[in-house]
């Protein structure tokens, strides 16, 4: 029999997902299930999977190739997508995508599977990503074939055929979570006057309860890669995990965004990330310590078009890889600590410094101290302006 891989979370659709697939085409479903933010049950997830049908269970925990191949680009290129979404959910799915494949491929299986709906961007980042690193797999997405309007109606049919589904009270929200943050929409917050309630956020605590006391942190950075936090070495994951839970604690990475998805329609989305938040700060604020003027303001153009480019699922293109190129160029000049305040919701700076730092005190100071050239000052106004004086 013919064998399907499908991208399985253990939730009420991809439990459904594995049992629809077999009676609809009649394959064998092999679910494969991604760790890229909290580690879940694995022992469960496997269990359930196979007590919805599925023949085997690949159970992969990736946060270490995320943090490493996905979030340290991204945060190399300060990818904010439409100025403000750090792209939690969107650097995932490629690395989802990427996984399907090679487990596919080791399977020997015809198709691939998701549990993406027909309306948001996450189709378009795993199919895209499928038919890119092998298009010969034939992708199935049963939330845009089966005829089931409600979630109502996907609990009868887990029911009819014994699912172990957990039937709760069902969240109005829809809830996206990694490592890098968490997207959050649907409910009342599909009306943008409506203001965000507390129970809609997960990471942070609303800035009015975060401790009156402010909290330092200090990031020390190796050629562009966070290594160090308050002075202590720590692997990437671990010191996003400790940034997270610390700027949580503060409020910090809270952002509430009318964003353009990729299918053409507006969305309001509540993101949380308050690593993410934190070290683009002081990433950005160390590559204003060491490279030049020039550098920066054309990196500004191209940090935009990599953001839409990893938010439109286009990661495995070659212009994200010769972007990526770029962005890592002069990576080795940002070495050097960054001291931040958090403080009731904000990131503020206290202190930065790098041994490759192009800012020089004395032709800054405006103290006794100065060695700039004024009398040069003239002669650079003139010239400058020489183009545009009427003749």
């Amino acid at each position: 029999m013919s064998k399907v891989v499908l991208a399985y979370s253990g939730g009420l659709d991809t439990s459904c997902a594995v049992a629809w697939i077999k009676e609809n085409y009649g394959l064998d479903v092999v679910c494969f299930s991604a760790f890229i933010g909290e580690v879940k049950n694995a022992l469960e997830l496997r269990k359930r999977a196979i007590a919805c049908g599925a023949k085997k269970v690949h159970i992969v925990d990736l946060k270490s190739e995320f943090a490493r191949d996905f979030i340290l680009p991204a945060l190399h290129a300060h990818a904010k997508y439409e100025d403000g979404y750090l792209l939690a959910t969107s650097l995932g799915r490629p690395l989802i995508a990427k996984h399907l494949v090679a487990v596919a491929q080791r399977e020997k299986a015809e198709y691939v599977a998701h549990g993406c709906t027909a309306k948001g961007n996450d189709q378009v980042r795993i199919e895209v990503g499928v038919r890119t690193l092998d298009p010969n797999l034939k992708i199935i997405a049963p939330l845009k074939e089966w005829s089931f309007k409600s979630r109502e109606e996907e609990i009868e049919y887990a029911k009819s055929r014994g699912l172990p589904i957990k039937v709760t009270k069902k969240s109005p929200y829809s809830i996206d979570k990694n490592i890098w943050g968490v997207a959050i929409e649907a409910g009342h917050l599909e009306d943008p006057w409506a203001e965000p309630s507390a129970e809609s956020y997960m990471m942070t605590v609303p800035p009015e309860r975060a401790p009156k006391r402010p909290a330092y942190v200090q990031i020390d950075f190796s050629k562009g890669v966070p290594v160090r936090l308050n002075g202590r070495a720590l692997p990437l994951v671990s010191l996003i995990e400790k940034l997270n839970a610390v700027g949580g604690r503060y409020g910090v990475g809270r952002l509430d965004m009318i964003e353009n998805r990729l299918v053409g329609i507006k969305s309001r989305e509540i993101y949380e990330a308050p690593a993410a938040a934190i070290l683009m700060y002081a990433h950005e604020s160390l590559e204003a310590l060491v490279l030049d003027r020039e550098y920066l303001h054309y990196k500004k153009l191209l940090s935009q078009k990599y953001a839409e480019l990893v938010y439109y699922g286009l990661w495995f293109t070659p212009l994200k890889e010769a972007l990526d190129a770029f962005m890592q160029k002069h990576q080795w000049r940002v070495t050097g600590n960054v001291r931040l305040k958090l403080d009731r919701g904000n990131i503020i700076m206290a202190g930065r410094k790098s041994p490759h730092s192009l800012y020089e005190e004395k032709l800054a100071t405006y103290s006794k101290g100065d060695t700039f050239d004024h009398t040069a000052a003239n002669g650079f106004i003139k010239l400058w302006g020489l183009p545009y004086e009427k003749k």
